[in-house]
């Protein structure tokens, strides 16, 4: 039987990438940014997942205004990394795992969420950056993995409320798959930040900080912040943290065993959380 072992939130700012393909990872400048993954990349060799399952939103990349699905799975093979205007990424195909994705996809539209089924797509920063600022840069990705895109770029995105039930149904999906897999389950987006508009550059530490505060214990009092009070307090963007409640809905009790906050990274604030599934009673 397929098991959740651990869970994985982070911020997905496409600069970071970039940072990393032209080799300035190491400069001095970067240190306080990239250290706080040192934990993370010693820690996820000695997890060694076979499936990560990658929850992201797209950038209008493979989805724009004529097609935008509220969850959508991925379920080829392999996706390509996109090219979002300057050519694509220099790192490896991801490799899914379309048996899991399949089974996956049946048991959550039998319960009732209508994911859009994806059979094709290029996969661009929102999933890319945190393999590699979880990985490093490698020849080729350790684990297979698969996109689950959440739309959190055009209004209505899903509350969390929906996400964290989605969570909890994945979880269970993912028990009844009868391979004997160790899955994790990563939410990326956020932190609080806003690209446009007079409040562009937003930044709001506290907020941040006692949302990774909450996660652990309070998570549900988190499903209840509307829309409306993310853009208010986390900026226009900051809704992208309603992801990191599917990682969470998909582990029962938790343990923290490691956290990395930083401000700013291109105007935007870097949040990072490994939660580890405690055994059960």
């Amino acid at each position: 039987m397929a098991k959740v072992q651990a869970g994985l939130g982070t911020s997905h700012i496409p600069l970071l990438g970039r940072i990393m393909d032209v080799g300035d990872s190491d400069k001095a400048e970067w240190a306080p940014v990239f250290s706080g993954f040192e934990f993370t990349r010693k820690w996820i060799r000695e997890q060694r997942p076979d499936v990560v399952i990658l929850v992201y939103n797209d950038h209008a990349t493979s989805f724009d205004m004529k097609f935008i699905p509220t969850f959508a799975m991925g379920c080829a093979e392999q996706f390509q990394p996109a090219d979002e205007g300057y050519g694509a990424r220099p790192v490896p195909t991801v490799k899914g795992a379309p048996e899991l994705a399949w089974h996956l996809t049946e048991q959550l539209i039998l319960n009732g969420f209508d994911l859009t089924i994806v059979n094709e797509m290029d996969v661009d920063h929102g999933l890319t950056v945190p393999l590699s600022m979880v990985f490093g840069q490698v020849q080729e990705w350790p684990c297979r993995v698969i996109p689950l895109a959440v739309n959190t770029v055009v209004y209505p995105a899903p509350t969390g409320e929906r996400c964290l039930a989605l969570g909890k149904a994945l979880r269970q999906a993912i028990e009844q798959f009868p391979e004997d897999l160790n899955v994790q389950v990563w939410g990326t987006g956020g932190m609080s930040h806003q690209l446009l508009g007079e409040r562009a550059g937003l930044i709001n530490q506290p907020w941040d900080l006692s949302f990774m505060d909450s996660l652990a214990d309070d998570y549900q009092r988190l499903a209840k912040i509307s829309q409306v009070e993310y853009i208010r307090e986390s900026g226009t963007e900051g809704c992208e943290m309603v992801m990191w409640l599917i990682m969470r809905g998909a582990l029962n009790q938790v343990k923290e065993v490691h956290r990395h906050y930083h401000v700013p990274v291109s105007n935007t604030a870097l949040g990072h959380i490994i939660f580890e599934q405690e055994a059960e009673p």
